[in-house]
């Protein structure tokens, strides 16, 4: 029995927040399919992809991940859907979040989008992040199913091979730490952690700190611009709740000193400088 529940008017833009998603990271992807981890298909029926929503505890889409015709890969977080069109409904697949890999390194990013939707009949490269024509190649294609006006059939197009996740992958995601509480007392320690950093309202990452007993920090930042993930390195306790670090780009450093909230530890501000330009910057620390 079809589970229409699972379909939904497309009549506003979809946002998801599925945090666990992100973790999957090419290296991930790579090793489960190289595996066996991850099963090929051949193709996804509508009611086929109703039935894996949920795989990820925090998101209500199924989860794929495309090998594609350039050998890179792609996850999706997908439903089926329908959108009203005057007084009938046309099924579709709605796109909720994508991501294609370089595969250059762990998260740097070929491309990405949101809320996409692919009606019977067209053709997506994931390569590009494109809808495109019969004339250029692309990875994965939705038919129309053929005796069913509602339903559709995803499948893969070419070289490129389709997968779909059932169930998380155990110990990709990392276990939840304990939660921060900050006493009377401010310890260097209180640095460790991942925070969302917004440098000068131009450029914005994930930042990762470690701090040991001497108060050095160690740590990656992974710009939202281009999924690369850059060296941090720095050192806290002068005063306590200060902290000074760098992240090495390419062509040049930037340098960075903050300032941590005391009174609850959860963000840091200060000022950056990058090539003799000097500006502000804030990170606010993400709940594990």
């Amino acid at each position: 029995m079809r589970r229409l529940a699972v379909f939904a008017l497309v009549i506003v833009a979809v946002s998801v927040r599925a945090e666990q998603f992100d973790y999957y990271t090419h290296p991930v992807l790579s090793k489960a399919v190289s595996d066996g981890t991850l099963k090929e298909v051949k193709e996804l029926t509508s009611d086929q992809v109703a039935e894996y929503t949920s795989a990820l505890p925090d998101s209500a889409s199924a989860f794929l991940i495309v090998a594609t015709n350039d050998k890179r890969f792609a996850k999706l977080l997908v439903q089926p859907a329908r959108q009203k069109i005057g007084d009938k409904l046309a099924p579709l697949l709605l796109i909720d979040k994508y991501v294609t890999f370089k595969g250059t390194s762990d998260r740097a990013v070929q491309a990405s989008g949101q809320s996409l939707q692919l009606y019977p009949g067209l053709r997506l490269n994931l390569d590009i992040g494109q809808v495109v024509p019969e004339s250029v190649t692309a990875d994965l294609t939705v038919n129309a199913a053929d005796k069913d006006a509602n339903a559709f059939v995803v499948k893969p197009v070419k070289d490129a091979k389709l997968y779909v996740v059932t169930k998380p992958i155990a110990g990709v995601v990392p276990k939840k730490a304990p939660k921060l509480v900050v006493g009377e007392a401010f310890e260097t320690r209180f640095f460790a952690g991942r925070y969302k950093l917004h440098d000068d309202g131009k450029r914005s990452g994930l930042l990762k700190l470690d701090v040991n007993e001497s108060g050095e920090i160690t740590g990656t930042f992974t710009s939202d611009k281009d999924g690369r993930e850059y060296e941090v390195q720095g050192k806290a306790g002068m005063p306590k709740h200060a902290v000074t670090f760098t992240i090495r780009y390419p062509a040049t450093t930037q340098s960075f000193t903050g300032y941590m909230f005391t009174g609850d530890g959860k963000a840091i501000a200060g000022t950056t400088k990058m090539l003799e330009r000097e500006a502000g910057f804030y990170a606010v620390r993400l709940e594990e």
